[in-house]
């Protein structure tokens, strides 16, 4: 199916692995040329050879730790004419209100709560201004169904939920759609590092990890290119009137005994 994106211009923040990547190879895939940002300008550079191995686009990398407001701002500098804009930088850890100090609560919020909210009111203009494009953030199940043991996380995606959800229902006015989608448990290196804590919680030893993600539905945690490829379909003309709205993607867990 043509998606009907060749030729836009994607940017993805956090992705120099796990979904930001599959996310920047699906877009091009599609056609569209690509801009990724994430910290780590080794991981970009590799991850940039991949996507251009993937398909003849233009493949731009700006390395940029974008919980600070600056560095956001030098990214939208550095590229202001963004068709699509998928928020996926981010970094919450796991633990219950006592294990976070409010110090680290900051850092992690300021990269995926704030820098989401700041990211959209600096794209936003221009898309509204010529009345199309669309934000695709990337958010989590968390927000959905909040444990004591994620609280951080919860709490942020939560707020990304409604800040989504109020956005949407405002820039469809003017041609712009912004959407979000919530991963449940996703086959990424993340996806490790919060079961090792969560195995820490649970059990007293983080290499138990491989016993917390079990159950799953369909017994497997979710491939990284499943939510790859709705975020296309989202962001395209082919699913335009999917606006304002957050899509759930944990395989019905949410409703399991």
């Amino acid at each position: 199916m043509d998606m009907q994106l060749a030729g836009k211009r994607v940017l993805v923040t956090g992705g120099s692995k796990g979904i930001g990547l599959a996310c920047a190879e699906s877009f091009a895939r599609e056609g569209c040329d690509i801009v990724l940002s994430a910290r780590d300008a080794a991981a970009l550079a590799t991850a940039a050879d991949k996507v251009r191995a993937l398909a003849q686009v233009r493949v731009e990398t700006l390395a940029a730790d974008l919980s600070r407001v600056e560095e956001r701002e030098r990214l939208h500098a550095a590229f202001p004419d963004i068709d699509v804009l998928v928020n996926n930088a981010g970094a919450i850890p796991s633990g219950r209100l006592q294990d976070i100090s409010i110090q680290r609560w900051q850092e992690a919020w300021s990269l995926k709560v704030f820098g989401y909210i700041h990211l959209c009111q600096l794209y936003l203009p221009a898309m509204e201004a010529r009345k199309a494009g669309a934000v695709v953030n990337i958010i989590g199940m968390a927000g959905r169904s909040p444990k004591a043991g994620y609280i951080c996380g919860g709490a942020g995606n939560a707020s990304l939920i409604a800040f989504t959800q109020a956005l949407g229902a405002a820039t469809q006015a003017n041609g712009v759609k912004v959407v979000g989608i919530n991963p449940a448990v996703t086959k990424t290196d993340r996806m490790i590092t919060q079961a090792r804590v969560n195995a820490k919680l649970k059990f007293g030893d983080e290499e138990r990890w491989a016993e917390t993600i079990t159950g799953l539905p369909f017994n497997r945690p979710i491939e990284s290119s499943e939510i790859a490829d709705l975020a296309v379909f989202l962001a395209s003309p082919r699913g335009v009137y999917v606006n304002g709205t957050v899509v759930d993607v944990d395989g019905g867990g949410m409703w399991r005994a």
